[in-house]
């Protein structure tokens, strides 16, 4: 893998409907309410957003977001990403008895000048503020849904 190439996976579980789950998971524009890592949401059409993105690390991700996938019968989800960071993220929502499984996967190249200059020290730094930022979503998305 390249040095600005990434590959994230995350199964969050949540003690929620599946069909809760998804319409939670593609209103976008609702995110800023309970992921505070998400910044701001703007709809640019039906099937594109502009998110700003702010982890623990004192810079901002803007991404443009454009749906290629919404199949809430299959549980499948997946968006085109481009901006700050270029490539793809895909979630599958699995029913299970006490509640749902989310898998996100997320394959994504650093297109940010800062990001790219600095990864040959800072990636481990920059998967560690991926990992809290996930960890806050998901603390975020359970709250949400209780």
């Amino acid at each position: 893998m390249r040095l600005n190439s990434y590959l994230f996976r995350d199964d969050w579980f949540l003690a929620a409907p599946a069909n809760k789950v998804f319409a939670t998971v593609v209103d976008l524009a609702e995110y800023p309410r309970w992921w505070s890592d998400v910044r701001s949401v703007s709809k640019i059409d039906e099937d594109t957003a502009e998110l700003v993105c702010q982890a623990t690390l004192p810079y901002r991700l803007v991404l443009r977001m454009s749906r290629a996938e919404e199949d809430e019968p299959a549980g499948r989800l997946a968006v085109l990403l481009d901006g700050d960071l270029r490539g793809s993220l895909s979630a599958r929502v699995h029913r299970r008895p006490s509640g749902t499984l989310l898998q996100i996967r997320q394959e994504v190249e650093a297109t940010k000048p800062l990001l790219r200059r600095l990864a040959p020290v800072a990636r481990p730094v920059f998967l560690l503020n991926h990992a809290l930022m996930m960890r806050r979503g998901h603390a975020g998305l359970r709250a949400r849904l209780a």
